[in-house]
């Protein structure tokens, strides 16, 4: 049975479930399998089978706790939801080129995948120990909204969700304030993502209140979302025509590198690829990063493609666990560089099959235009990202991770159309619940102190 240890070498070895209950590791580093395991052959090559059945093929070779039926069962009930049977897609745009759809979920964004098997896994957690919990989390955009869904009206869960006010798109905010469930707390801060995912960490780096209030984490510091989320790689490859699959690029519009740390570790699993992308926006410090080995945040400024609106990329340490060959003393030495100089430098860094593109906001409107004109297809400005400088000589599969009609002014400033959703509209007749807070730690701990599930 895997185990699952700190990228920075703290504490004792965990099991499956410890990993997912915990989020972070106690010495602040983030849970990472001991050892990867090979993808079986059927993961590998032939044809693609229901999305549920190629996750729990997926999921057995990392969670030994669950058994086999009621491992199925959570699969189903994860998946099954999603508006298209295969739950993720691939159009065909050109000759070598295919686009990820991964907005089919019940929020539109490719968020779902990860966080509907979260909140089912949640639900399990709470009936085996009989104890409720209190979900925290920061967002950018998507990622709240999908938790939310995940977790709405479902007893023995509080959600506590924050995200940066006034930086995310309407529609993404109505997802999360207009659900009417009591269980759910949006809280807008005013400040970035950064400062929202730096008051999250602080919190559940409190080991006494940590465990006062019984927190579990949805962000993409919990390792199970990016497993989840490595899943719909191996997807997108086995729909793949057999005459595509040796020159394979995937092209990840990311900002917390979550997205394409799932891509890298379906890649060292054995799924063959000859490359991945990481798209940036303007806000670009992994395009800097793979250009120079050298990490260092800048201020965050406001983008057109604002869920990648980030400085701070949380699974960067991931990789540079694996960067700094499993040494997690390294990795915690470069984690207090950081800390004290705002950046690390990689010694002899070598990026392996990343590459990295930047796409600022003229080029995001541009790409949809262009795409929109090329291929009569409508991709939103984050999926826009992607479309920056893609080589015609590789098979190039761009992840489109949400829906257009979650951003229709940017749309429509690029195409002078404005794309609807069903769902969304509904959203636009219901009054919004928000709970603003300061972006400070203390005030948040305070207010889920007061809003705790299971509280006395």
């Amino acid at each position: 049975m895997i185990k699952y240890v700190s990228t920075r070498g703290g504490g004792s070895p965990v099991s499956f479930l410890e990993a997912f209950a915990a989020g972070l590791a106690p010495d602040g580093g983030l849970y990472v399998p001991q050892r990867l395991p090979r993808l079986p052959t059927d993961l590998r090559r032939g044809d693609a089978q229901p999305y549920a059945a190629e996750a729990f093929d997926f999921f057995r070779l990392f969670d030994g706790e669950h058994q086999g039926e009621e491992l199925a069962a959570i699969m189903d009930a994860s998946y099954g939801s999603f508006s298209d049977d295969p739950n993720a897609p691939l159009v065909q745009l050109d000759q070598g080129l295919f686009v990820l759809e991964l907005f089919h979920g019940p929020t539109l964004a490719f968020k779902d995948f990860g966080l509907q098997l979260l909140g089912n896994l949640f639900q399990d957690q709470i009936r085996r120990t009989g104890e409720a919990i209190n979900v925290l989390g920061a967002t950018s955009g998507d990622t709240g909204a999908a938790a939310i869904h995940g977790l709405a009206g479902k007893e023995g869960a509080n959600v506590f969700i924050l995200y940066p006010e006034g930086r995310i798109s309407p529609l993404q905010e109505r997802q999360m304030t207009c659900t009417g469930a009591a269980n759910i707390f949006p809280i807008p801060i005013k400040g970035t993502f950064d400062d929202a995912q730096r008051i999250v960490k602080e919190i559940f780096g409190d080991a006494e209140a940590k465990q006062k209030l019984h927190l579990s984490a949805i962000n993409s510091i919990n390792l199970v979302r990016v497993l989840a989320q490595a899943v719909y790689y191996v997807h997108a490859f086995l729909q793949l025509p057999e005459e595509c699959r040796d020159n394979v690029n995937f092209v990840v519009p990311t900002g917390n590198f979550g997205n394409v740390f799932a891509a890298w570790m379906a890649h060292r699993m054995g799924l063959p690829t000859k490359r991945l992308t990481v798209a940036t926006n303007r806000n670009d410090i992994l395009f800097r990063f793979f250009n120079s080995g050298v990490y260092a945040p800048s201020e965050v400024v406001p983008s057109w493609s604002p869920s990648m609106d980030i400085q701070v990329a949380s699974n960067f340490e991931r990789l540079l666990y694996y960067e700094c060959d499993e040494d997690g003393e390294k990795v915690a030495s470069l984690m207090r560089q950081a800390a004290e100089t705002g950046r690390v430098e990689v010694p002899d860094f070598d990026p392996g099959i990343f590459t990295a593109t930047r796409c600022d906001d003229d080029g995001i409107i541009a790409n949809i235009r262009r795409v929109h004109e090329t291929y009569d297809y409508i991709v939103d400005p984050h999926t826009a990202c992607g479309f920056q400088d893609i080589d015609s000589d590789e098979t190039t599969v761009v992840l489109a991770t949400a829906h257009p009609a979650k951003f229709p002014e940017t749309i429509h400033k690029a195409i002078g159309q404005r794309p609807t959703h069903p769902s969304l509209e509904a959203l636009k007749k219901v009054d919004p619940v928000r709970y603003p807070l300061p972006a400070n730690a203390a005030a948040v701990r305070e207010f889920i102190e007061t809003h705790a599930a299971g509280r006395a």
